[in-house]
């Protein structure tokens, strides 16, 4: 195996510490984070407290870690849900015959049409403002994609040859799908949970942003942004900050999900 690129161990190291960060944040952080101190709010970034405090006098920059938990987490809660329902419509359709397939598929299309953000602010809104709630949109309108995708590459395993000559020694369908397909055919989905980790906190930020996600005085980074938004032209820090950590932890994942993406195709390993 090839070594890692300097970039590449860069971004592996900064999602490894931001993983770390979401296990092991709230039980490092001090009382004090989760305690008001009115006499100390919207103090500037310095040496007591790095990254300044909030309207409420919590240190900015422990918020943000124990905000990790919650936003990592979220994500990949949410990614976890979408992909196992788009893994079991996926394989529904590839099992079924033609006309199952083109009646799955077609709810597929439906479901694919409305935009995605849309969706997700009707159906977090209609459940209720909350973090849960927010998960529970995104799961909704993100099963289409893996299952689109996901559908379409086992389509072509089904084509391989193994496959075939599974079938000829008189494998069943379900066993074929479960023994050969289904394993073989989730490769692809390795780059994608990557990529969907980031997109999923910048979501599930907006959606927060928006009033239909977490509320504050939750430490996760969207309802850290709501919260500041009042304040931003005299305590500009404490937008900033968990804002950042947003686009830091959205760009890692990203950056994994592009780094995944060559070292499993030897094509672009070789460029």
């Amino acid at each position: 195996m090839t070594k890692l690129p300097g970039m590449q161990l860069g971004v592996i190291a900064v999602v490894v510490l931001l993983l770390l960060l979401a296990v092991f944040g709230p039980l490092i952080a001090p009382d004090s984070v989760f305690r008001s101190d009115i006499l100390d709010a919207l103090a500037p970034p310095g040496s007591a407290h790095w990254l300044g405090t909030d309207e409420q006098g919590r240190d900015v920059l422990w918020r943000i870690v124990v905000g990790a938990r919650f936003s990592l987490l979220s994500a990949v809660a949410v990614v976890t849900g979408f992909s196992v329902l788009g893994i079991l419509i996926a394989t529904l359709a590839t099992l079924g015959g033609r006309f199952v397939d083109e009646v799955i598929m077609r709810i597929v299309d439906a479901a694919l049409a409305f935009p995605p953000i849309i969706f997700a602010l009707g159906v977090a809104a209609a459940l209720g403002p909350s973090l849960n709630s927010a998960i529970i949109a995104m799961i909704a309108t993100g099963w289409p994609f893996t299952a689109r995708l996901l559908r379409g590459v086992m389509r072509e395993t089904m084509a391989q040859t193994f496959v075939e000559n599974a079938r000829v020694l008189g494998v069943s369908r379900t066993r074929l799908m479960l023994r050969h397909v289904l394993p073989n055919s989730l490769d692809v989905l390795l780059v994608k949970w990557a990529g969907d980790i980031g997109n999923s906190i910048l979501i599930l930020g907006g959606l927060s942003f928006v009033g239909v996600g977490a509320q504050p005085p939750s430490a996760e980074w969207g309802a850290m942004v709501t919260s500041a938004k009042g304040v931003i032209s005299t305590a500009w820090w404490a937008a900033l900050a968990p804002g950042i950590a947003i686009a830091i932890t959205a760009t890692a994942f990203g950056l994994l999900g592009d780094i995944l993406q060559v070292r499993f195709n030897p094509e672009l390993r070789k460029r």
